[in-house]
């Protein structure tokens, strides 16, 4: 959810700027904009354009020059998108630019105070609040300047600084919204994500909350809001430029769909322990007794982890016997939740930055709890948050709507289950089972996958509903919820998701034979339960595609996947669902990559 980009050195700057601002598209934005200075330079130069990167670079003239920069991208919270509210913001004499990702809450506040001051804003965003304060102050350096502001601001930022008297430093700032520097050789970077620093340099530095940072062009420093230096040494990420290329597909979602068993694969590898029939997950720092200590999970996420979750509580239900659930983590940290100190709390995130779920691990961490984080990116706030936890190894996800991560989580479940499991009272037999059906899972996906030519004939002929119906029990409803949550996501067709077992409880009012139904019926002990309800859609003129692991009889088409361990079906039975919502939008002809009002990284409220 918006992007930062910012470069000092002696390479021309925009280029660099403008293709940092591409690599971050996939965040979510509807404008964009750049400034860029120098030592030599008098002043600041800026270009602002609503809509997408390629409008802005149609408008930079072809003499923009600068070796000091930042950009942005934008993704509105406070003013409809346009040029004048696109960032960076400049102060009235043209010295100060700011970028900002997150909300400053008493905007509003300060905003009066300053126009009673005399002030005259040109937009409607709470950021220029910030410019306007950073240009007023009296303080003697930069970085005085920007910490006397931030003591004033309430709310989250991630934020860059140019100031046109001191062109040979770039100041940020996070708090809630993510911040990371890229150090190159005499040239220093900052972005909101590693995806816009990789090309240039894979050595990152990630603030942490309430810290600041001030970049030159040979060197950087970081320290706290309050100014006390901090010790921030670079690490060298895994993930390489490659990574985050298309690699021969039309979409980065097709990409990441047909990248599902390699990354699986990864999250495997090297965690399975066959002489004891467990795992070795190292980041838990969970020794048996503690974990036999444990008498429930609860598991937090939103949108597709949260659905994550649901399948991975009953699978930690299953397989070690643990009381667990799932809950939206944008609900749990508003309702005062009892917090259990013999509660095993579980933070899911693909990015590791979602704001309400740091904000939940933060609130539960401040009352004593223990937190265990599954994330995808290292070194992401909430994998320094948590206590513990597992990374996903899924690689990165630039797509906006998640499939390869999701799929990733489910498997990272599967291997908590089952260490869990195995200290408890799950036998060597079921330990050894659910290890062999792990191991099957790559080839099992790449055999669904071989069905796409079969999945896109489907979805064009679903293409024209106005509605759909995703179905499912137990272990199925995870499954139809996050299916769901696809189409609706990518192909703006309105779904939603029911337990079949609800169906006469007031779902059937909707049966028609122009809302079709997609069911999973998975071939389990409720395999005739889910039969009955097919059925009574049937019944009542509906039409109906089941995904399956046999030709059901009821469905008017079926999707077979390949049958695994019970409780390891719903990861498979998700991703024939995965390119039926893909191949809906591209008959639909949407922008699958980035769908509109949605970003990948959600980190505001």
């Amino acid at each position: 959810m918006c992007g930062i980009v910012g470069y000092i050195g002696k390479r021309d700057v925009a280029p660099l700027l403008l293709e940092g601002l591409q690599r971050l598209e996939y965040r979510g934005y509807d404008s964009a904009g750049i400034v860029v200075t120098s030592p030599k330079a008098a002043g600041l130069r800026m270009v602002k354009a609503k809509g997408r990167v390629r409008d802005l670079e149609a408008k930079v003239p072809a003499r923009f020059k600068g070796t000091t920069g930042i950009a942005h991208t934008r993704w509105a919270t406070h003013g409809a998108p346009s040029d004048v509210n696109a960032h960076p913001h400049l102060d009235a004499e043209n010295k100060v630019a700011v970028v900002h990702n997150g909300i400053i809450d008493n905007a509003s506040e300060l905003r009066r105070k300053l126009e009673a001051d005399g002030v005259e804003f040109l937009s409607e965003t709470d950021t220029e609040v910030l410019t306007h304060l950073i240009a007023r102050s009296q303080a003697e350096t930069l970085e005085e300047k920007v910490r006397e502001t931030l003591r004033v601001i309430e709310g989250t930022y991630g934020i860059a600084v140019l100031h046109a008297d001191f062109s040979d430093r770039i100041v940020v700032a996070r708090n809630g919204s993510p911040v990371v520097l890229g150090v190159g050789e005499k040239e220093m970077f900052v972005a909101s994500d590693i995806a816009a620093l990789v090309t240039h340099t894979r050595q990152i530095v990630t603030l942490d909350d309430g810290e600041m940072a001030t970049l030159k062009a040979d060197d950087f420093r970081t320290y706290t809001t309050e100014g006390t230096r901090t010790t921030s040494e670079p690490t060298t990420v895994e993930w390489e430029a490659a990574s985050y290329d298309m690699g021969g597909h039309d979409t980065y979602m097709h990409k990441e769909i047909h990248e599902q068993a390699e990354a699986v694969d990864r999250v495997l590898r090297g965690r399975i322990d066959d002489r004891f029939s467990t795992v070795h997950l190292g980041g838990l720092n969970l020794d048996a007794r503690e974990a036999r200590q444990i008498r429930r999970v609860k598991i937090l996420g939103c949108g597709t982890s949260y659905h994550a979750g649901m399948i991975g509580a009953q699978m930690i239900e299953e397989l070690a016997r643990i009381p667990a659930d799932a809950e939206p983590a944008s609900e749990f940290r508003y309702r005062n939740a009892v917090v259990d100190p013999d509660t095993l709390y579980v933070a899911v995130s693909q990015s590791g930055e979602t704001y309400d779920v740091l904000a939940a691990v933060q609130e539960l961490k401040r009352k004593g709890a223990r937190v265990f984080g599954i994330v995808n990116v290292v070194g992401s706030a909430i994998a320094r948050e948590a206590d513990a936890g597992i990374y996903v190894h899924a690689g990165p996800e630039v797509c906006v709507v998640s499939t390869k991560c999701f799929t990733n989580t489910t498997v990272a479940f599967a291997l908590l289950a089952l260490h869990l499991g195995r200290t408890r009272d799950l036998s060597v037999r079921d330990g050894k089972r659910i290890i062999e059906g792990l191991r099957k899972l790559p080839a099992q996906i790449t055999e669904v996958l071989k069905q796409e030519a079969e999945i896109k004939k489907l979805a064009e002929q679903y293409a024209d509903a106005r509605s759909m119906l995703f179905i499912g029990r137990v272990r199925g409803y995870p499954v139809a919820r996050e299916a769901s949550l696809k189409l609706k996501e990518v192909s703006y067709i309105h779904a939603e998701a029911y337990p079949a077992s609800e169906l006469k409880h007031g779902p059937l009012a909707l049966i028609e034979p122009a809302l079709p139904t997609v069911a999973i019926v998975p071939d389990d002990d409720l395999l005739e339960k889910n039969r009955a309800a097919m059925e009574e859609i049937k019944a009542r003129s509906g039409r109906i595609l089941a995904v399956a692991h046999q030709q059901q009889e009821k469905a008017d088409e079926t999707i077979v996947v390949p049958k695994n361990e019970d409780e390891l079906d719903p990861i498979l039975m998700g991703i024939p669902l995965q390119l039926l919502a893909y191949h809906t939008a591209l008959a639909l002809g949407r922008d699958i990559d980035k769908p509109r009002n949605l970003a990948k990284s959600v980190t505001v409220e």
